[in-house]
């Protein structure tokens, strides 16, 4: 019986960030839409996606994440 070796698929319809906040505070592995990604703008959509991700956070937790000073691609992609 041959064996099946293959890698797990990885969904390409979300593209990973690390963010870094003005507090030294980090989260991993953000998700934002591949589709809203690329062209002229290349990852800048990606602060604008995250920031109202936080918001939406804020609003259900009551407790604010701060401002972003960094983002960039996970490397675990």
């Amino acid at each position: 019986m041959a064996r099946n070796n293959k890698k797990p698929v990885v969904d390409s319809s979300f593209v990973l960030f690390d963010v870094i906040y003005e507090d030294g505070r980090q989260t991993s592995n953000r998700k934002v839409p591949a589709g809203d990604l690329g062209g002229l703008d290349g990852d800048t959509p990606a602060r604008t996606i995250i920031e109202a991700q936080d918001r939406k956070i804020q609003e259900m937790s009551g407790q604010s994440r701060g401002r972003i000073k960094t983002i960039k691609r996970s490397p675990n992609q």
